[in-house]
């Protein structure tokens, strides 16, 4: 858990109230400790609820309630804090960090959820009174104030203009940092009503998806097995209503495992793009934690190829080496860029390449709610330059006449479209791009003029996934 600072005891310690009562119900105290870890120790939502759930023994609709609370809160969160600082009269970085979670808590209940209002409050301030005893005169003041406009209202009230600054609208009405705003109309060809429906999307629970490995399932008995339903457009994708995936056995036997639909589609393309020559040695550059190496390798087993998966922390590539145990699959933990220099990876050898490339995350944020928050534009530097260093790797080792693939969970143009164009002029070697378009199912909607493919959560009900195929000459 990252910033593992919170436990169990101090959970049950704030929840005693006087005499030994309980003060907070569980649900919410549950999602108050998992929003005050993301807050305050850089900790992942996806992986410090679940701790926090069996912790607190929270299963069904208990758990679905401060799971809802835990998301939609952190997904909400500048719209929240605009709110609360209009509401409190102050700056909210300037309110105590466990009085502004727990505020945080409340104004979501009250904007976005069917809790009423007398219960939002009242159970808030039970929270204030655990967390803040000091202030829960000033968090009964100000949840008060929230109450008395629902959200739109709210924004009328505090958005700037949609005519004269539309990415400060969307930016507070669809609570995303305006910089992300402004990357993905810019993805969108200036669109502001496709923007809108992405932002929109973005804010959405996202769905599970499961991937039926080729060869051990088959989707739609896996389908029926687990109670869901085969996906859309991957051949492999199921998508569940809810529970728990790592508790089906299908995902504990190795016959399937959890992988947004996208992730799926750009590794199978990889797989299914034509190929003169030989074909039996593929690499996947960056491949933790494994689920893109997972299906490679699956598909690998089916034609008689092997997959080397290389991952460069070490945590990763035992994750890579559990996701594909059984599989045709060698796991390196070394860095992608060493080709030429680990004689594990020579240069011109691998007839496929995938570069799952490190990334901002943008695709990705129904998933990771906290990443919008945390992600700055100053990230962007050091992440295009090891992207186009990967790529120039992949570009080596792959043979003259194989196939790379360059793939990046985010929509942002600058390690998109211009990274793919940089790393191919500076890599020494004739590179032609393949149109990536056929190499995905037949009558898939909105993937533009091609030869790069990007796909959206609102086109697609997929991750914001980009794909772009080269060719060496």
């Amino acid at each position: 858990m990252a910033g593992g600072r919170w436990s169990a005891r101090s959970g049950a310690d704030r929840r005693a109230g006087r005499g030994g009562r309980p003060a907070v119900d569980r649900p919410r105290q549950a999602a108050y400790e998992a929003v005050a870890a993301v807050n305050r120790d850089d900790a992942f939502a996806n992986l410090v609820l679940p701790a926090i759930l069996r912790e607190e023994g929270l299963v069904g609709r208990d758990a679905a309630f401060a799971t809802e609370l835990t998301y939609g809160t952190l997904r909400h969160l500048g719209t929240l804090d605009a709110i609360l600082t209009a509401a409190a009269g102050r700056e909210v970085q300037r309110i105590d960090p466990p009085v502004r979670d727990a505020l945080r808590l409340g104004a979501y209940q009250l904007l976005h959820t069917r809790v009423p209002a007398h219960a939002a409050v009242s159970s808030t301030v039970d929270l204030v009174r655990t967390v803040g005893p000091g202030a829960t005169g000033f968090a009964n003041a100000v949840l008060r104030e929230v109450a008395g406009r629902d959200v739109d209202a709210w924004v009328q009230r505090l958005a700037p203009s949609m005519e004269t600054d539309p990415i400060g609208y969307l930016s507070l009405a669809y609570s995303h940092p305006q910089w992300v705003v402004r990357a993905f109309a810019e993805a969108l060809g200036g669109d502001l009503g496709e923007t809108t429906r992405l932002l929109i999307e973005d804010n959405e629970r996202p769905p599970v998806h499961l991937c039926a490995r080729p060869g051990l399932a088959d989707a739609v008995e896996l389908a029926d097995e687990v109670g869901g339903a085969p996906g859309a457009f991957s051949p492999y994708a199921v998508y569940l209503s809810g529970g728990a995936p790592g508790d089906l056995p299908a995902v504990a036997d190795g016959r399937a495992h959890v992988q947004d639909e996208g992730s799926q589609l750009v590794a199978a393309a990889l797989a299914a793009a034509p190929l003169e020559g030989p074909d039996g040695r593929w690499l996947d550059l960056c491949a933790g934690p494994g689920g893109k190496a997972g299906l490679l390798g699956a598909l690998a087993a089916q034609r008689d190829a092997r997959l080397t998966a290389v991952e460069v922390a070490e945590h990763r590539a035992r994750l890579v080496a559990q996701a594909t145990r059984g599989l045709p699959v060698t796991v390196l933990n070394t860095d992608g860029r060493t080709v030429g220099q680990d004689p594990k990876l020579p240069e011109e050898h691998f007839d496929r390449v995938l570069v799952d490339a490190p990334c901002t995350g943008l695709g990705s944020l129904r998933r990771r709610p906290e990443s919008r928050w945390r992600r700055q534009p100053s990230d962007l530097a050091a992440l295009t330059r090891l992207q186009r260093e990967l790529l120039g790797a992949a570009l080596r080792a792959v043979r003259p006449g194989g196939l790379v693939a360059y793939v990046t969970c985010s929509p942002h143009t600058v390690e998109t479209h211009v990274t793919v164009t940089e790393a191919a002029r500076r890599s020494g070697v004739p590179v032609d791009f393949v149109d990536a378009r056929p190499l995905l199912p037949a009558g898939m909607p909105g993937l533009g003029e091609g030869p790069t493919v990007q796909l959206w959560p609102h086109r697609h009900g997929t991750d914001a996934m980009f794909l772009a195929v080269l060719r060496r000459g």
